[in-house]
């Protein structure tokens, strides 16, 4: 066993670490919350991890987003992703995918344990869940952390039972009438900050917070 994996090991036990281990997971989106997802999961002992993503780092990603640096301006999030990834873990399996999903998605494939979508496009989630319903992918869906403050209002539910999140409002009316149900979702219960910007506000602490907190559930999913 990678000798990094000792302190976790000895938490969740060794046949639980191999479940891990052997664990194919996919990951759309490389923001504020699917770094900090993507980051956990390395640490957390994930065998193979495939990251979508089509966009380059940019400077007002910095204030939120670990893969974020002055060193990293205008390079691929993916291919970022995957250098700190396999700087973690070297026996970690990335692969990349610079796509805007769901245009060209056809070699992603569908052999995944589990899906995350930290995706921030209405119509590209609904398209994801609307995919792992189809190949029966178990998925966990973000909501908006933009415009919110206290990563303490963070929780997961069933998307039918959120409320507060605009775009959980939206997400539940577009599954309802898709008839699609049982899908998980990680929302904010807090009321979203008013500014006097098109421009959402964000901060350093709740975007990562989700993203550790969608790692960690996909992470008891598999162990369960």
């Amino acid at each position: 066993m990678t000798d990094f994996l000792n302190r976790l090991e000895m938490q969740i036990g060794k046949e639980n670490l191999q479940k891990l281990q052997n664990a194919q997971i996919a990951l759309f989106g490389l923001g504020g919350v699917g770094g900090y997802c993507a980051e956990t999961l390395a640490r957390s002992g994930v065998g193979k991890l495939t990251i979508v993503d089509k966009d380059i780092i940019e400077a007002t990603n910095i204030n939120r987003q670990i893969l974020a640096l002055h060193s990293t301006l205008n390079k691929d999030k993916v291919q970022i992703c995957k250098d700190r990834l396999l700087d973690i873990n070297p026996n970690l399996f990335v692969y990349p995918f610079k796509i805007d999903y769901p245009q060209n998605n056809d070699t992603i494939g569908t052999n995944f344990d589990y899906i995350i979508d930290a995706i921030d496009d209405i119509n590209a989630k609904i398209e994801l869940i609307k995919f792992a319903k189809i190949n029966n992918i178990p998925i966990i869906s973000c909501m908006g952390t933009g415009n919110k403050f206290d990563p303490l209002k963070l929780k997961i539910d069933d998307i039918n039972n959120t409320h507060t999140c605009p775009l959980a409002k939206i997400m539940r009316k577009r599954l309802k009438e898709l008839h699609i149900e049982n899908v998980h979702c990680l929302f904010s219960t807090e009321t979203p900050i008013q500014t006097n910007s098109n421009i959402i506000s964000s901060n350093a602490f709740v975007p990562a917070v989700a993203g550790i907190l969608l790692a960690r559930f996909v992470v008891l999913e598999l162990i369960k």
